[in-house]
C-alpha cells in the first residue's frame, strides 16, 4: 500500500481531507474527512493495538488526542475513566477525524488482522457485516421486555434498527433455539437472527459488472480470503457490444430497458449461485454485496433510463446509490436482507468501475505521479497523485475486444494473444495451446508493434511496398500478401488459400491506430492540464482484463502509453473487482471511494478545440 503524503495540514482541505499527525513517529497523513483514527493509521502503516479488527468491542485501540477535538462516544464512556476522557483518551476505531488532529499512539501490544488486495494495498479487516452470538435470558413475569428489546440490549455497541422481516420471525426463532442465537448486522441494520452460533459463517460477493464480461468473487468475510471466483459473458450482448449500442436500444425500443435489466440481473443471479456452488457455500450466508461497473451498466442493471448518458450534455440520473438491497439487483438467491454497495460514478463515462480501480490502486494516497489507463471499448484515463487527480474518457472503439478486426475474436481458446517476429519466422502465443483461430486485442497490439519494429509497417501505419519488404525482412516478406485488393500480413496459414489464414489487414492496423490515438491524446492532454511532463510519470497502470495481458513493450512501441522505461509500466489486472473486494472487507473504504470520486476533476475532451489536431498527430507510430 502506498502511504499518504506527508504534507502540511493547510493543504489537506484541498481534496476534502484532514491531516492527522501521529506521535511519537511524527508522521503526518491525509485522509478523507470522517474516517476513524484507526483507519487513518492502518491505511498508512501505523499500527494501533486491536484484537477485534476495529469493531469497538475489544477496547484495546486506545489513543490520546493531544491536539484537535473528537467527541466522546458511549463505548468510550464504558471503556475509559472520566479522568482518561478528560485528558483526550479515545477508542481509535470510534474516533472520527473530522478536523485536523494530533494523535499519540501507545506502543503496539497486538496486531490486527489485515488483508492485502489491489495493487499493494493493505487494509484492516472490518466488514460491514457483523455476526454476534448471544445467549439471552428467557422472559419472565419480572422481565417482560419485548423479544426485540431483549436482543438489542445484548448488542449495546451496535444499536441496530431491525428489518421488519426479522421481527416477523424473531419470536419463533428465539424460542426454537432456547434463546441462543446469532444476530446478523449489516451497517446499522439487523437483517437476520439465526439459531445457534453461526458467527464463523459470513460471506460477501464482489461483482465487476463489465459491458462484455461479468466477474463474481465470493469472499469469506471472517478470514478475508476468496472462496471462489467465476466469470461469464454479460447476457446483454444481443443489444450490442458497447454501451452506446445498449443505450440506443432503449431509445428505439420501449421494452429494451426492461429486457436489458432482466438480462443483467439474470447474469448476476446466475453468477452468485454458481460461485457459491463452487465454494460449497449456502447462498443464504451471503449478507453483503459490492458492485462496480461503468455508469451505463449500473443504470441498466437497476432499471434506470440511460438515454441522458448517451446524448449531450451526457448527464447521469445519479452519481451515488444509497440504501440498495441485493434483491433490487435480482439477487434473490442470497440472504433476503442482504445489502449492496454500488460504487459511485464520477460522470457518464467515468463510472464506478474506475472509482473502484482508483480505490484498489490507491491513486489518491500516493505522492508519485501515476497514470491509470483502463483499456477497453470506452477507455478511461486518470492521472495524478495525492495532491490532484484528473480523469477523462477516450472512445477507443472495439478493436481491443477483437471487434471490427478481420480475424478478430475475444480472448478465448484459439485466440492469438502474443506475437514475435524475426528472420526465423513468426512465433505465436495462443490461448489454450490450440491451432490459432483468430486474433484478440493483446495479439493485435503485439503484431502491429512487431511489424513496426522490423520495418514492415512504416510510421504512418502503411505496409511497406513488396520490394522494400524483401530487402528489409526477406524471411517474412512472403507473408505480406493480399486478400482481394487489401494488403495483409499472414500470421498463421491454414492451407494455401490466404482467405482461410489468420492475418492482419491494413484496415486492422487503422482500427488500432484510431484506438491508440484516442488514448494517447487523452493522457497527453491530461499531462499538460496538470502542468507536468511525461517523464514525471513514475508508474503507468494498465487496468482491465485487456490490460492484464497487454505487453508493456508493445504498448510503448505503438505509442499507446508514454515512452517510459518498461519497469514503470504495470499490468494492474482487474482492479475494479479488487476495489469491490476492498469495499466488502472494510466498510470504511466505502467512504474512501466517495472521497476519491469527489477528489477527481473530470476533463471533457470534446470541449477541447485542439483535440482533433492532437488526435491526428497521435495516429502515427513513434519513431
Amino acid at each position: 500500500m502506498s502511504e499518504a503524503p506527508t504534507t502540511a495540514a493547510s493543504g489537506a482541505a484541498e481534496l476534502g481531507r484532514v491531516a492527522v499527525t501521529f506521535t511519537p513517529s511524527g508522521k503526518v497523513v491525509r485522509v478523507p474527512a470522517g474516517v476513524s483514527v484507526f483507519e487513518a493509521a492502518s491505511w498508512n502503516g501505523i499500527a494501533i493495538d486491536s484484537t477485534c479488527g476495529g469493531h469497538g468491542t475489544c477496547t484495546k485501540c486506545r489513543v490520546r488526542i493531544t491536539d484537535g477535538s473528537v467527541p466522546v462516544s458511549p463505548p468510550d464512556e464504558r471503556a475509559l475513566s472520566a479522568a482518561e476522557l478528560a485528558t483526550g483518551w479515545r477508542l481509535a476505531c470510534l474516533a472520527p477525524a473530522t478536523d485536523d488532529l494530533t494523535v499519540d499512539v501507545p506502543p503496539l501490544a497486538t496486531r490486527p488482522k489485515a488483508a492485502t488486495v489491489g495493487v499493494g494495498r493493505q487494509i484492516i479487516l472490518r466488514p460491514a457485516v457483523q455476526k454476534r452470538f448471544v445467549q439471552l435470558a428467557e422472559p419472565s413475569l419480572t422481565d417482560q421486555r419485548s423479544d426485540l428489546e431483549r436482543l438489542l440490549d445484548a448488542l449495546p455497541d451496535l444499536a441496530p434498527r431491525a428489518d421488519l422481516d426479522v421481527v416477523r420471525r424473531l419470536g419463533a426463532t428465539l424460542r426454537a433455539s432456547d434463546f441462543e442465537v446469532t444476530a446478523v448486522v449489516v451497517g446499522d441494520a439487523l437483517i437476520g437472527v439465526e439459531p445457534g452460533d453461526t458467527s464463523a459463517t459470513c460471506f460477501g460477493l464482489a461483482f465487476d459488472l463489465g459491458t462484455t464480461t461479468v466477474v463474481a468473487t465470493l469472499l469469506d468475510l471472517a478470514t478475508a480470503t476468496p472462496a471462489a471466483a467465476v466469470s461469464m459473458l454479460n447476457r446483454q450482448q444481443p443489444f450490442g457490444g458497447d454501451v452506446i449500442s445498449r443505450i440506443s436500444a432503449t431509445m428505439t425500443d420501449p421494452d429494451a430497458l426492461d429486457r436489458q435489466r432482466a438480462l443483467a440481473q439474470a447474469t448476476l443471479s446466475e453468477l452468485a449461485a454458481e460461485v457459491c456452488a463452487e465454494a460449497g457455500v449456502d447462498p443464504r450466508h451471503v449478507y453483503d454485496v459490492a458492485l462496480a461497473g461503468n455508469a451505463t451498466m449500473l443504470q441498466l442493471a437497476l432499471g434506470i433510463e440511460p438515454e441522458p448518458i448517451g446524448v449531450a450534455p451526457f448527464v447521469l440520473s445519479t452519481r451515488e446509490y444509497t440504501d440498495v438491497r441485493a434483491s433490487e439487483l435480482g439477487l434473490d438467491v442470497v440472504h433476503p436482507g442482504c445489502r449492496a454497495f454500488v460504487f459511485p460514478a464520477l460522470g457518464a463515462y467515468v463510472g464506478g468501475d474506475i472509482i473502484a480501480g482508483g480505490l484498489a490502486t490507491g491513486m489518491d494516497r500516493d505522492r508519485r505521479l501515476r497514470l491509470f489507463i483502463d483499456v477497453g471499448t470506452n477507455c478511461e484515463v486518470v492521472l495524478g497523485n495525492a495532491d490532484r487527480l484528473l480523469a477523462t474518457a477516450a472512445p477507443a472503439g472495439p478493436a481491443f475486444e477483437g471487434g471490427q478486426v478481420r480475424c478478430g475474436m475475444r480472448a478465448a481458446d484459439g485466440a492469438i494473444e502474443a506475437v514475435a517476429l524475426d528472420e526465423a519466422g513468426v512465433r505465436l502465443g495462443v490461448i489454450g495451446g490450440d491451432e490459432p483461430a483468430g486474433l484478440c486485442g493483446s495479439g493485435l497490439v503485439d503484431a502491429v508493434a512487431a511489424l513496426v519494429r522490423v520495418g514492415l509497417l512504416d510510421h504512418s501505419g502503411r505496409f511497406v511496398p513488396d520490394d522494400a519488404a524483401a530487402a528489409i525482412a526477406p524471411g517474412l516478406a512472403p507473408r505480406l500478401t493480399r486478400v482481394g485488393d487489401e494488403r495483409v500480413f499472414v500470421l498463421h496459414w491454414r492451407g494455401e488459400d490466404v482467405g482461410r489464414a489468420v492475418y492482419l489487414s491494413q484496415r486492422d492496423v487503422r482500427e488500432l491506430q484510431f484506438a491508440k490515438a484516442s488514448i494517447a491524446t487523452a493522457w497527453q492532454l491530461l499531462t499538460e492540464e496538470l502542468g507536468s511532463a511525461v517523464d514525471d510519470i513514475r508508474q503507468v497502470l494498465l487496468a482491465g482484463s485487456f490490460g492484464t495481458y497487454l505487453s508493456p513493450a508493445s504498448a510503448v512501441r505503438i505509442g499507446l502509453v508514454p515512452a517510459l522505461p518498461v519497469a514503470r509500466i504495470v499490468s494492474a489486472g482487474n482492479v475494479a473487482g479488487e476495489g469491490a473486494k476492498i469495499a466488502l472487507l472494510n466498510a470504511q473504504e466505502r467512504a474512501g471511494a466517495l472521497a476519491l470520486r469527489d477528489a477527481i476533476d473530470y476533463i471533457e475532451l470534446s470541449d477541447r478545440g485542439d483535440f482533433n489536431d492532437r488526435f491526428v498527430d497521435a495516429l502515427a507510430f513513434p519513431g
